[in-house]
């Protein structure tokens, strides 16, 4: 089988970002394995707009578009899935640099014509220079990086993990695009979970479908200083319970806890158990890790059934992109 030509597609919001979407450009330009085209879709900003629109202009294999959907990370993803021109489409966050060989693990993973998906390992590049004491490793989903309790290699998994993963083009044919009213919406609430929808509706469309994740392909992502606090992790383990009891409405429980009751019942413990054990031999931070594992999952715990109260309520509502007919309209 040829190898895949591959599109990418950065979502970008604000403009304090600029060097940092600069920076992921860069690394994607830069690939052993070049990319076909690069796509920066910009979410109703008209100034970043037109600054990258001029950035770029003489760059034949970047292109810039502005989000044809609602105001958000999934709309915005929906637009680059549309204006893409490869067999497959990977996405990168606007604040994260891929290593050199990123997209060419992502290519090798499509050799095998039933794999739909491939995701990758996301590194944190922590502001303060190093991760807090405080901070558990099995939380780094909290800043958009791997977390500690997902295999290691090459490994099937129900869903990969948006802010470094790729889909062939054919997966959004058969299950559509990413839900809008789940994912990000700029520096509102930080919600999620739109790629596991999404990942979920792919293995119900096709069965045979295999989604992996390749832990060769790293991207380094960038953690700013206000995400180091308590404050932030709080808040961002609340919206997860949110944005999983929307999952849980769209694809029913079963399908969209499997994964997250592995985790809460052997990932966790064990990670509490560590930290208390760290704690009893004087070691910075044991305790303090122990604490936050336990009050993330009561919070998330919290913010599900305030989720699903609201789901029931039909106070909270999603739409799924028809790739196809944005592509021809």
């Amino acid at each position: 089988m040829s190898d895949p030509d591959i599109s990418v597609v950065i979502c970008v919001y604000t403009e304090d970002r600029w060097e940092d979407i600069l920076a992921a450009v860069a690394s994607v330009r830069t690939q052993s394995y070049p990319a076909l085209e690069t796509l920066l879709v910009v979410d109703h900003n008209p100034v970043l707009l037109d600054r990258l629109t001029k950035e770029y202009k003489e760059v034949q294999e970047v292109r810039v578009f502005a989000n044809a959907g609602p105001r958000g990370l999934s709309a915005g993803r929906n637009t680059g899935i549309a204006a893409a021109r490869g067999e497959v489409i990977a996405f990168l966050d606007d604040d994260a640099v891929a290593e050199r060989d990123w997209l060419r693990h992502f290519a090798s993973g499509y050799a095998d014509p039933r794999v739909m998906a491939v995701g990758g390992r996301t590194m944190p590049i922590w502001a303060s220079g190093r991760r807090p004491a405080w901070f558990p490793e099995e939380f780094d989903w909290v800043v958009g990086c791997t977390y500690k309790g997902i295999p290691s290699g090459l490994v099937r998994v129900r869903n990969v993990l948006g802010g470094n993963a790729s889909f062939r083009r054919s997966a959004f044919d058969a299950a559509g695009g990413f839900a809008t009213g789940i994912g990000r919406d700029g520096d509102k609430r930080p919600l999620g979970c739109e790629e596991t929808e999404l990942c979920i509706r792919l293995s119900r469309a096709r069965p045979d479908a295999v989604l992996l994740i390749d832990d060769r392909a790293v991207i380094h992502h960038r953690v700013p200083e206000a995400r180091e606090h308590f404050g932030y992790f709080r808040t961002r383990a609340y919206a997860e319970g949110l944005s999983k009891a929307l999952v849980a409405r769209s694809v029913g429980a079963d399908k969209g806890l499997e994964s997250e009751r592995r985790y809460a019942t052997r990932v966790l413990p064990a990670g509490v158990v560590r930290g208390l054990r760290d704690a009893a031999l004087s070691r910075p931070g044991g305790a303090g890790r122990a604490g936050a594992i336990v009050a993330g999952v009561l919070t998330a715990a919290g913010g599900y059934v305030v989720g699903t109260v609201r789901a029931r309520r039909g106070g909270a509502t999603f739409a799924v992109a028809d790739i196809e007919g944005e592509r021809d309209g």
